[in-house]
């Protein structure tokens, strides 16, 4: 049960003005992007829907079903996003759909020419650690996520922006979609580094620290060893970090830390003090309150959900 960050409520269409029950949508046009607010209020199936440009949507409410890809189909859920390439046909379910729990969402779509010069630019002036074969660019094999705080926070904003009637919201959606971008980027960086650890231990700096905190995630990991292992000083360490992955060394470490602790939990066997030490954490009110920020929940309370959701033992 991964802690979600949800988007603003968006006020539904009202029923004189809609135009259609399945996908009803309103559109704002901006210079480099369209936002798409989709509204659906009845049952349907296999819709296909597809964009010119690169799509970033993301739910609001309600729930549909995915299929994307020859991938398995997938619910898509409020508070969760999804990204896809320019001219990707996705086909939508809309099993629960009524009058009275529509489903919504929107659909950002970024001009490809303006989101290839933001990668250029970035790829140009960030990227000039000779050691690290991380270039900034959107990867579509992770396109289905949570939302984590930041990027709920940025597309509540563009949302704002692109429906005002301010005559500068170019100025200000431009600013707030380049943010975007670098967020994504990041969050695919840090899980694409993470998965490809365990083969690629030594490939580049970022490898090799996210290697060193993996084998350590038991123990005191002291900052000051993770700056000799990349080789920079603590201030350019910070710094480093945050670029490439988004968020600082110590979140990083936390939240692998939570993971390690929820597969614990479901597995059962050890006390909540026990698994708390197992993963790094001597004090076992610290434990609690940082997985309760990264999950939303208190270990003990995670460890009720999943007993009361795993299937029955055979």
């Amino acid at each position: 049960m991964p802690r979600k960050s949800y988007l603003q409520n968006v006020d539904l269409t009202p029923p004189h003005q809609l135009q259609t029950l399945v996908e009803n949508r309103r559109v704002f046009n901006l210079k480099n992007c369209e936002l798409n607010i989709f509204e659906c209020y009845q049952p349907a199936w296999h819709l296909p829907l597809a964009f010119s440009d690169f799509v970033i949507t993301s739910m609001m409410r309600g729930k549909k079903v995915m299929h994307l890809y020859d991938d398995p189909a997938f619910d898509y859920l409020p508070g969760e996003t999804v990204i896809i390439p320019a001219h990707e046909t996705m086909h939508i379910d809309f099993p629960e759909s009524t009058t009275d729990t529509p489903t919504q969402c929107m659909a950002l779509a970024v001009d490809e020419g303006y989101m290839q010069d933001t990668l250029s630019y970035l790829n140009n002036y960030y990227n000039n650690s000779p050691d690290e074969n991380t270039p900034w660019d959107l990867q579509f094999s992770q396109y289905h996520f949570s939302n984590n705080t930041e990027i709920t926070d940025l597309i509540n904003k563009i949302i704002r922006v692109c429906s005002s009637s301010d005559k500068t919201k170019n100025i200000f959606a431009d600013l707030s979609i380049k943010e975007l971008l670098i967020r994504l980027i990041q969050n695919q960086r840090m899980y694409k580094v993470s998965a490809e650890r365990t083969i690629s231990t030594n490939e580049t700096r970022s490898h090799f620290v996210l290697s060193y905190i993996h084998e350590h995630l038991s123990e005191k990991i002291a900052v000051d060893v993770l700056c000799r292992k990349a080789y920079l000083s603590r201030n350019m360490f910070f710094k480093w970090f945050k670029e490439q992955f988004g968020i600082s060394p110590l979140e990083y470490i936390n939240n692998e830390r939570v993971k390690q602790a929820k597969q614990l939990l479901t597995a059962g066997g050890q006390d909540i003090r026990t698994i708390s030490e197992m993963c790094g954490f001597n004090d076992v009110n610290y434990f609690t309150r940082v997985f309760k920020k990264v999950e939303g929940i208190t270990p003990g309370g995670y460890r009720e959900y999943v007993g009361r959701y795993q299937p029955d033992s055979i």
